[in-house]
C-alpha cells in the first residue's frame, strides 16, 4: 500500500475555516469546540482522499458535524426531521439520494449522506444523471459517516452496507435494494436514479415533509 500523501492544507484555510464556522455557530458551541471538530473532519477526510485536501471539503463536513451535534443537544434545528442516506462508497446512490431529498424537502428536512467505505469522488454518471432532472450533484464529496449525523438522524437509510452502519435508538432504519451504479452505464444509472427518486418522494410523505 502506498503511503498517503501530506494534507496540503495551509494553516490559514484552516483559520479561515474556523473563523467563518465561529459566525455561523458561536452562539451555540465554543471556539475549542469548533476548532476541535475541524481538526477531527480533517483527519477523516485525510483518511479517504490520496491528494491534497479542499478547504470548502474541510468546511462542509464540519458544518454538517456542527449542525448533528447541535440537533442532538437540542440547540440547533429542533423540530427539523433529519434523515442519512448510507451505501458502501457514498458515490452513488447515496449522492443520488441525497440531491433528491434536498431537491424535494427544502428547508423543511436536513439531509446527510456518508459511506462505510468512501471513494475519493463522485461517480460522474450520477453527478450526469442528476443533472439531466435538474439536481445539481456536483459538489457533494465522498464522506464517512459520523456517530454524531447518525444519531442526528430520524431516519437512516441504508444501501448495501446496512451492518456497518451504527445502531442507535428510537430511529427508524429502512435499507433500500438498489443496483450499484459503479460500473453502470448511464442508462443504468438513470433508471437507479428514477427508482430512488420514487423511493425518496414516498419517503418524505411518510415524514410528514411533502
Amino acid at each position: 500500500m502506498e503511503p498517503q500523501q501530506p494534507v496540503l492544507i495551509s494553516p490559514q484555510q484552516i483559520d479561515l475555516i474556523v473563523d467563518e464556522l465561529e459566525n455561523d455557530f458561536g452562539a451555540v458551541f465554543g471556539s475549542a469546540d469548533i476548532k476541535r471538530m475541524t481538526a477531527g473532519s480533517i483527519d477523516l477526510l485525510e483518511g479517504i482522499r490520496s491528494g491534497p485536501l479542499r478547504a470548502d471539503e474541510v468546511e462542509q463536513l464540519t458544518r454538517d458535524r456542527l449542525l448533528a451535534q447541535g440537533r442532538v443537544e437540542g440547540t440547533l434545528l429542533a423540530g427539523i426531521p433529519s434523515v442519512i442516506f448510507v451505501c458502501v462508497h457514498n458515490a452513488g446512490r447515496s449522492q443520488m439520494s441525497a440531491g433528491w431529498a434536498r431537491h424535494l424537502g427544502g428547508d423543511r428536512l436536513l439531509v446527510f449522506s456518508g459511506g462505510s467505505a468512501p471513494s475519493e469522488a463522485v461517480n460522474p454518471r450520477a453527478v450526469e444523471a442528476m443533472n439531466e432532472v435538474g439536481i445539481d450533484i456536483s459538489g457533494a464529496f465522498p464522506v464517512c459517516f459520523t456517530d454524531e449525523i447518525v444519531q442526528a438522524s430520524d431516519v437512516v437509510v441504508t444501501m448495501g452496507c446496512g451492518d456497518a452502519c451504527p445502531y442507535f435508538p428510537n430511529k427508524r432504519y429502512l435499507d433500500w435494494d438498489l443496483a450499484d451504479p459503479h460500473d453502470a452505464e448511464l442508462d443504468q444509472v438513470r433508471a437507479t436514479r428514477d427508482e430512488i427518486g420514487r423511493l425518496v418522494e414516498h419517503l418524505l410523505v411518510e415524514m410528514g415533509v411533502r
